[in-house]
């Protein structure tokens, strides 16, 4: 609800960095509040209430850059930024927890929190320094590039794709650790191997990308990577060794690398609202989360066990493939 209801509002002022600066004074808030609660259900609350629009800032950023005029493969690179922080925020939180406790993280995130309003703030003053210099454009005079808006129709068929693929690279993540220990009955440091190759290369791969929106379109850039995706859950599915599951990881790299770099601009391409579109496609990924869990579900209970999840996983992106296929000729038939 908030990456949809915070986003509409930044879309109504034209203003994306108020909103930022606000999710990071609410991320000061909640560490604040989880120091102070004593409870479970009071912390579930507090996530709830506070950590929900928090949680926003991320889209407000992204929504800034389209805002702004910036290219493609520049949000592009921003999500590749944003993926070292995926790599190295878990094994710092965990030092700290190591080294200080269970509480100190909550002074962590606080501190980063204050780094995220400093740098919101500086943002925001430099807007206003360029506006009285003359050299801040209105929003209107804006060049953003490769904008293609589609019908109603288009953007339904991608939004439901998307949430497909998102399930399938959830579910992915999700149950590879198990996976690993249960079926493939390997120690569980491999689990974290494979997926810390992953997470490294996926930084590369989004740079890589990025690049070549420049010379490709963005559908086709996301069928490659799906291609790939689907390459990657049918060798998952009948890997017996640590050798091999370590090599499918630049696969699965460069499936997430379209469904998490492109696919962000690409709907940002399809809805000229840099807010709405930016939250719509972020709701894909928390849709996707959901949608995982019957697919693990569904894809356990056949012969095949735990294998089957990942090859119900590569029908699944075959479906999000041809929902993705229809959409661009629904798309073409219209212009």
């Amino acid at each position: 609800m908030a990456s949809l209801l915070f986003p509409a509002y930044a879309d109504k002022k034209h203003d994306y960095l108020g909103p930022m600066l606000a999710c990071g004074v609410l991320t000061l808030v909640l560490a604040a509040v989880l120091a102070a609660v004593t409870s479970l259900p009071l912390a579930t609350v507090a996530l709830f209430v506070i950590g929900g629009p928090a949680g926003v800032g991320s889209s407000m950023l992204y929504a800034h850059l389209r805002h702004s005029g910036a290219r493609p493969a520049d949000v592009v690179n921003t999500r590749a930024i944003v993926s070292v922080a995926w790599v190295a925020g878990p094994p710092l939180a965990t030092f700290i927890i190591g080294w200080l406790g269970n509480r100190a993280i909550l002074l962590a995130i606080g501190a980063v929190a204050v780094l995220n309003i400093t740098t919101t703030m500086i943002m925001i003053r430099q807007r206003r320094a360029d506006r009285a210099g003359g050299n801040d454009r209105p929003a209107a005079a804006t060049p953003i590039r490769d904008e293609s808006p589609v019908g109603r129709a288009g953007i339904v068929l991608i939004t439901a794709a998307f949430v497909l693929l998102q399930a399938t690279n959830g579910t992915g993540m999700t149950i590879l650790t198990v996976y690993v220990t249960q079926t493939l009955h390997l120690e569980v440091i491999w689990g974290g191997i494979a997926l810390g190759v992953a997470a490294a290369l996926e930084v590369p791969a989004l740079i890589l990308i990025g690049r070549l929106t420049e010379r490709f379109s963005s559908l086709g850039l996301i069928v490659t990577s799906s291609l790939a995706g689907i390459a990657y859950y049918l060798g998952l599915a009948f890997v017996t060794g640590p050798v091999m599951l370590i090599a499918l990881q630049p696969l699965n790299a460069w499936c997430f690398a379209g469904i998490g770099g492109v696919g962000l601009t690409l709907f940002q391409q399809m809805i000229p609202r840099p807010g709405l579109s930016t939250g719509l496609y972020m709701n894909t990924r928390r849709i996707g989360n959901i949608v995982a869990g019957p697919i693990i579900a569904v894809g356990s209970l056949t012969a095949l066990g735990q294998r089957g999840i990942f090859l119900a996983c590569a029908v699944v992106t075959v479906i999000g493939v041809g929902i993705i296929g229809i959409a661009s000729r629904t798309s073409s038939s219209t212009k």
